[in-house]
């Protein structure tokens, strides 16, 4: 059985190329990753610098290549404090707000896969993404490794926003209109809250922690509705 292994020092930890025969399969996609807790600061690997993104707008998309992590990694600590399960659906991105949820579809065989980022990597050039193994089986890279990829912004979820100003994104006499509406949000991944005020309810994206990103996102979306905090 053939191994590569790569090592480092310090805030780095090598991936290597093994053949895992308990799992059927080969993992190809070695690559020095960085794992630090924290989710938006610039972070520095092998001498090039990377500016994490604060936020990204609904439908962003990029293409290149992407690879998959596995057993090398399983139950050791991501990038935002969880610990990485190889059977989850999740990934890896450079800058990429943790939390973000993209679809992945591999442009030579048309499969897709969702998921959400919660790691950082893959440090490999070319490479846009690293999905975990059972995100990467549901694309086939266990058997070809590496595939050119399209990947898009489609919601976000978990810490990026939690607390602070908040964007009002409808007002509605009837609760049940406030609901759906705030439903419409929870299910892209957005943090919600309904306020009744003076005979109405207003539904809010929250969880800005100031006017400025708050704003920033309002344009990034193309939402209209009034920013409020304190």
């Amino acid at each position: 059985m053939k191994r590569v292994i790569l090592t480092a020092t310090l805030l780095f930890t090598g991936c290597g190329v093994s053949n895992y025969s308990d799992y059927g399969i080969v993992e190809d996609n070695y690559e020095v990753r960085h794992h630090y807790k924290g989710t938006s600061k610039p972070y520095e690997i092998a001498g090039v610098r990377y500016y994490p993104k604060k936020s990204v707008p609904i439908g962003w998309t990029q293409r290149g290549i992407s690879s998959w992590y596995g057993p090398n990694f399983h139950g050791k600590l991501t990038s935002n404090g969880e610990v990485y399960n190889m059977y989850a659906m999740t990934a890896a991105h450079k800058t990429l707000p943790l939390g973000t949820i993209v679809k992945v579809k591999n442009l030579k065989n048309g499969r897709s896969v969702i998921v959400r980022i919660n790691d950082r990597g893959p440090f490999v050039k070319g490479r846009i993404i690293d999905l975990s193994y059972a995100a990467g089986k549901k694309l086939g890279l266990n058997i070809s490794g590496t595939a050119p990829v399209e990947i898009r912004v489609i919601g976000f979820k978990g810490k990026n926003y939690v607390k602070g100003f908040m964007i009002q994104v409808g007002a509605f006499k009837n609760r049940k209109g406030a609901e759906k509406i705030s439903k419409y949000y929870k299910n892209l991944g957005y943090n919600t809250e309904i306020i009744s005020l003076n005979g109405l309810n207003k539904v809010f994206i929250s969880g800005f922690n100031s006017y400025n990103e708050a704003k920033e996102f309002r344009e990034n979306h193309n939402l209209k509705g009034f920013i409020v905090g304190e």
